[in-house]
């Protein structure tokens, strides 16, 4: 028999791997390894969620009215620049199925969401890397890095795994510095923790162009992760491209209901910004009193730094473990002397603090 061969190149791609959660031998764990909210969904997105238990036998709204709708009002942006995805991850591969082809380059900051050379790979198109400084996105080395191949640009503000961001002027200078016809992704996924006064989310940015495109998630600050629910804000050239690449009903209802709920949940929003804002100055200055070098972040998680390398990474985090919390490692950037912390409940917080100072301390 002869089995049927992949697209080449397909099994070049080392496959994307989650935020673990469980630990062999430990009943109770603390998964503070993908970035997810410790406050838990939105209780309006919740309830809207239950809504829907006697309706499951029904095909979904596959134009996604009354949550484009809902997004439309609340970021006073048109709903017919919107197109909703399941997730994050498939807007990134409708973007390069649309835009990207076999011999075409993509180009994504060094610390970069993993799923853009993927995706870019299963296009049969090249990844090309640049350099970051300081663990932050660097605009000239993105700019170098754009050749004639060149189809799109992903850049992800804030950043992750690092936390850092770029300010709206370098934003601009990226989209201004690059060649007509170059798509720019902007990937503001955690922009809702994001209080700095220079940021910008990039959404300014889509009216009156043709060529940038914003991405955004409920997956983060809305608590929805579980539903798989992501949206683009983009003119409307590639809004038709996009809706004629994705499937019909890749929406599904409990997501579209419980996401429009959440929007409305403005004191929960808030709750949960108050929350990480505090404990990320709190936890960061404890990692620092340890000697922990930490990055800093405007995002909901930690970019650890040891000083003792891969060998005491290894250490910290084997004792973490044992203790039933689960960070994650960050060998897959080349960060092996790394961990990601995201950022928990207090009493969480606090456990990853003691162990570690016990690890460290004795």
């Amino acid at each position: 028999m002869t089995a049927p061969k992949p697209q080449p190149g397909i099994l070049d791609i080392a496959p994307y791997k989650g935020g673990e959660a469980a630990v062999p031998g430990v009943t109770k764990v603390h998964k503070l390894s993908s970035n997810e909210t410790p406050m838990g969904p939105s209780p309006k997105g919740m309830e809207a969620f239950r809504q829907l238990a006697g309706e499951l036998h029904r095909y979904p709204d596959g134009s996604v009215d009354v949550l484009r709708n809902a997004l439309a009002k609340h970021y006073g942006i048109p709903a017919e620049n919107i197109v909703c995805s399941n997730g994050s991850d498939e807007m990134i591969s409708l973007i390069c199925a649309s835009y990207v082809g076999v011999g075409d380059e993509v180009v994504y900051s060094q610390y970069g969401f993993m799923m853009y050379p993927i995706a870019t790979q299963a296009r049969g198109a090249t990844p090309v890397m640049a350099k970051e400084k300081n663990f932050t996105s660097d605009v000239d080395a993105l700019l170098a890095a754009v050749t004639p191949k060149t189809r799109v640009v992903f850049l992800t503000n804030p950043n992750n795994p690092t936390g850092t961001y770029i300010s709206g002027s370098e934003l601009k200078r990226l989209r201004d510095g690059l060649p007509a016809g170059v798509l720019l992704v902007i990937d503001a996924a955690y922009a809702e923790y994001v209080s700095r006064n220079d940021y910008s989310n990039g959404m300014e940015m889509v009216a009156g162009r043709d060529d940038t495109l914003v991405l955004r998630t409920f997956s983060k600050i809305f608590g929805l992760a579980a539903l798989r629910l992501g949206w683009a804000y983009a003119p409307a050239n590639i809004v038709a491209v996009l809706n004629r690449v994705r499937g019909p009903f890749n929406v599904n209802a409990a997501a579209q209901a419980a996401g429009a709920a959440a929007l409305d949940d403005t004191a929960w929003l808030q709750k949960s910004r108050d929350h990480n804002d505090a404990e990320l100055a709190r936890v960061g200055a404890a990692l620092k009193g340890l000697g922990i070098e930490v990055v800093p972040s405007v995002a909901n998680f930690l970019l650890m730094r040891f000083p003792g390398g891969a060998e005491q990474v290894k250490g910290a985090d084997a004792a973490l473990r044992q203790a039933g919390l689960i960070l994650r490692g960050m060998g897959g950037y080349g960060l092996t002397d790394c961990l990601r912390l995201s950022i928990g409940t207090v009493e969480e917080d606090d456990k990853v603090i003691a162990t570690l100072t016990k690890f460290i301390k004795g």
